[in-house]
């Protein structure tokens, strides 16, 4: 089997970059310790050996479909996967102990999806969406429902999902028609459609619990009067049975990649029979479902890293085994041909995926850091952790998924006319994962989130946290003579980031806000490169820290050698694109945001 992901990555992450262990001091989470925590990702790499990666490309070959009849099939070994990893812990595992969970950082559990993702990214979703429903009801609903539903979607029995996508409301769901009218104190009849509900509705589990936002009788317009509604395809009865709920599924999607992923159109109170479950209060459903979303957003990018190693795994692999041409330089033609690892051009593909893949994970996982050392501590401390979490997504959510894009690309170029054929597995990771930049937001949609509010969150201090956390791994690199030229560039940068914003900042305050925001993708792409530098410096200030123990075998010696030499390249090659996104947002041509349609002719 081909490498799909590199264990000595995560354990270096793990233990050194993000150490896992500064979770353990707190209450939260000091049941666990180094050995428990590594023995977790040995087991789920095991699950994802064993289960996962044998039907990646089966799933492809033959996808999930619609029968006709309100049925989605989806492959054999689907059901196996999903009990399989619910035994394992792998659905709630995070959640605290009084709801049924092991209470995992975060860390740990996404460290397991990301092995989960790179193994066969459509298989873990399955697993994610229930894991985000059932928090969702943790957080915000009654203890019947927790005790209804919680329990039998950590089991894997009952999938969850999301359901906010409507035919006429992608991304503005302001525009949400599904309606719910009151019955009962916190029953409701349903009526509406939603569409691309991945995981809708498929033969693998028993019953869906669709988290569901619908508009009540009465509720004010825009998002202001959306709420949050637990629908199930069949609802629990009083006797321990269950009714079916009038919950249709109308079709699927038939998707360029993710295949093995259903992706279905639901339908709501056809014959005027489906009761929803109101969660929390009326008219808060957006910002409870932000929860999910946000969470949903960092494992997204984390998926779309995970994706773009897996190709770069293989890539590589084929690289070390290819022979093809000859030294550069070379004349003798009866020389034997080198394999293509030795081409430099090769090389530099092979690095810009090993930069964006590696990079992009280690910016997840400290994503997933932030959110433990959020939940277990307090005061300042806390606020401090959130305010770096909300700048942070975003950008968590989209460089990876952009750059992934890239990456895969380049693993397809590095096997050449092989890459584009179906015997090799790196055009499917093309195809899956591109889908990564439209999931839970458009790019369009991160970049507005991120210049439009996350960068003047509590009057810039989000900003400025981030700031900081640059500026302490510059202090570290500028002791070192390997690494001070990168302290430099990535000091640069923040000044790069203050002057493009001070220069936009005029134009906000006039309140010509179409023209603000109108190249916010590219402020957004800029702020990427930044922030997986501050990645790879951070990795290269651990690794050179490393290098210095006198008991390193050769093999850890070449490995924090690359990541120092990683870095380097990062740098040299990919912080300079910051520098291109800059001249575009201070050039004051408006050149977007136009009015005379009749120029796009």
């Amino acid at each position: 089997m081909a490498p799909y992901t590199s264990m000595e990555l995560l354990k270096f992450l793990l233990f050194h970059v993000h150490p896992v262990e500064k979770l353990f001091g707190y209450e939260r989470f000091a049941h666990l310790n180094k050995e428990q925590a590594w023995m977790m990702i040995d087991s789920a790499k095991a699950l994802a050996d064993q289960e996962m990666a044998p039907c990646f490309k089966t799933m492809d070959e033959t996808p999930a479909y619609y029968d006709g009849n309100g049925k989605v099939i989806t492959h054999p070994a689907l059901k196996k996967i999903i009990t399989a990893a619910a035994e394992q812990g792998w659905i709630g595992g995070s959640a605290i102990f009084e709801h049924g969970g092991m209470q995992l950082p975060e860390l740990i559990f996404g460290t397991a999806h990301h092995i989960f993702q790179a193994a066969n990214n459509g298989v873990q979703g399955y697993l994610g969406l229930s894991a985000g429903a059932a928090a969702l009801i943790t957080s915000f609903g009654t203890i019947d429902q927790l005790t209804q539903y919680v329990p039998k979607i950590y089991s894997g029995e009952w999938q969850g999902t999301m359901a906010l996508t409507e035919p006429q409301a992608g991304s503005s769901l302001s525009d949400i028609k599904t309606r719910a009218k009151k019955i009962s104190e916190e029953q409701y009849l349903i009526k509406g459609q939603k569409i691309f509900i991945s995981a809708g509705q498929h033969e693998a589990c028993e019953n869906f619990v669709h988290l569901t936002l619908a508009r009540m009788e009465g509720a004010p317009a825009g998002v202001i009067g959306i709420s949050l509604f637990i629908i199930p395809k069949f609802r629990p009865n009083q006797d321990g049975g269950l009714t079916y709920n009038d919950v249709y599924c109308a079709g699927d999607f038939q998707k360029m990649g993710q295949r093995g992923y259903a992706t279905t159109h639901l339908s709501f109170g056809d014959n005027d029979d489906c009761i929803g479950y109101l969660v929390g209060e009326p008219n808060k459903g957006l910002n409870y479902m932000f929860q999910m979303m946000n969470g949903a957003r960092i494992s997204v990018g984390l998926s779309a890293a995970s994706v773009a190693m897996a190709a770069y795994q293989y890539a590589l692999q084929y690289a070390k085994e290819r022979p093809q041409g000859r030294k550069a330089g070379e004349k003798n033609l009866d020389a034997a041909p080198i394999h293509i690892i030795h081409h430099a051009d090769i090389q530099r593909m092979l690095l810009t995926q090993k930069a964006i893949a590696e990079g992009s994970i280690s910016l997840g996982l400290e994503c997933n850091l932030l959110y433990d050392l959020y939940h277990a501590s307090k005061g300042v401390e806390k606020k401090s952790y959130q305010l770096l979490l909300e700048i942070l997504t975003p950008i968590a959510k989209t460089y990876p998924s952009e750059q992934g894009s890239r990456s895969a690309a380049l693993a397809i170029q590095t096997l050449g006319g092989y890459g584009f054929t179906t015997d090799f597995p790196v055009q499917q990771h093309y195809r899956d994962l591109k889908i990564m930049s439209l999931y839970e937001g458009t790019t369009g949609i991160q970049a507005i989130d991120l210049l439009g509010r996350k960068v003047m969150l509590e009057n810039g201090q989000a900003l400025e946290l981030l700031f900081a956390e640059f500026n302490k791994e510059i202090a570290i690199a500028q002791l070192s003579q390997e690494l001070s030229a990168e302290a430099e560039l990535l000091d640069q940068e923040i000044s790069r980031i203050r002057w493009v914003l001070n220069k936009l900042k005029p134009v906000a305050t006039e309140g010509d806000t179409a023209k603000y925001l109108s190249d916010a993708s590219v402020f957004l792409e800029m702020m990427g490169y930044a922030v997986i530098g501050w990645q790879w410096l951070k990795m290269a200030t651990k690794s050179l820290d490393l290098l210095s123990s006198s008991n390193l075998s050769e093999e850890q010696r070449s490995f924090y050698e690359g990541k120092i030499h990683v870095c380097r390249f990062y740098f040299k090659y990919e912080i300079p694109h910051a520098a291109a996104c800059a001249a575009i947002l201070t050039n004051e041509s408006r050149l977007t945001s136009i009015q005379n349609f009749d120029l796009f002719n």
